[in-house]
């Protein structure tokens, strides 16, 4: 899976090592923290190995998914978790190359890494693909023209995706989370906090085990049905 050395992407990598999938744990900038992951994984029974490489950049998509078919064998289930920074920016100050920081890993990168792992998973007649949307598509908050477009985008390709690749026994879906704390807002004011969850029916913030059951979930054999879907993972703050 991409982006999988930190935050969600780590949490559902170890959900992931638990069910019994071999998961290749992608990252950009910080080995240290895969290689450390790796080894939790490891340490739990399960089975993983730390893979460098930039998801944007076709050259490196194809080295990376090489040497992940070469050690773990060929990729039956691609989660597509990589992201990149998300500022606010007013409408005035939104250029084309805000939204292409932002298309790079939503739509430029999926369609990277399918196109790669999409013959071997037509060749065994199964594949699940799993992008971690994000409910913005729903919400559409203030200053963050680029991020939603982008992530809209990703929404529509996953579900084109999944109508053009059933035939094959390969599955496309989406799971949509809320806002879930991780490392990356730890910055951020309890009082800031507490008003989201404030809002929340179900009274609390997102925790990263309710992002990975869902994925743990639409990763799984029972749901060679369930196609095209979005799964909403924000406590009732949208409904689908």
């Amino acid at each position: 899976m991409t982006g999988a050395s930190r935050g969600l992407g780590a949490r559902i990598a170890e959900r992931l090592a638990l069910d019994g999938l071999a998961v290749a744990v992608n990252y950009q900038q910080n080995a240290a923290r895969a290689e450390a992951l790796v080894e939790a994984i490891t340490a739990a029974g399960g089975r993983a190995a730390a893979f460098h490489g930039d998801v944007t950049d076709e050259a490196q998509v194809d080295d990376l998914l090489g040497r992940v078919e070469a050690a773990l064998g060929g990729v039956d289930v691609l989660v597509l978790n990589a992201t990149g920074p998300q500022p606010k920016i007013a409408i005035e100050d939104t250029d084309w190359n805000a939204l292409l920081d932002q298309l790079n890993f939503f739509v430029k990168s999926p369609v990277l890494l399918l196109r790669r792992v999409l013959p071997g998973m037509q060749a065994r007649r199964f594949g699940r693909v799993i992008h971690i949307g994000s409910d913005v598509v729903a919400l559409v908050p203030e200053r963050n023209s680029a991020y939603v477009a982008a992530k809209s985008a990703q929404l529509g390709l996953a579900r084109s995706w999944a109508k053009e690749l059933a035939p094959w026994g390969i599955t496309v879906n989406t799971v949509a989370p809320g806002w879930v704390p991780v490392e990356r807002h730890a910055g951020t004011p309890r009082d800031a906090l507490e008003a989201y969850a404030a809002k929340v029916p179900v009274r609390r913030m997102g925790r990263p085990d309710d992002i990975a059951g869902a994925v743990s979930f639409i990763a799984s054999d029972a749901t060679g049905f369930v196609n095209g879907a979005r799964l909403t993972v924000n406590g009732g703050v949208t409904l689908d």
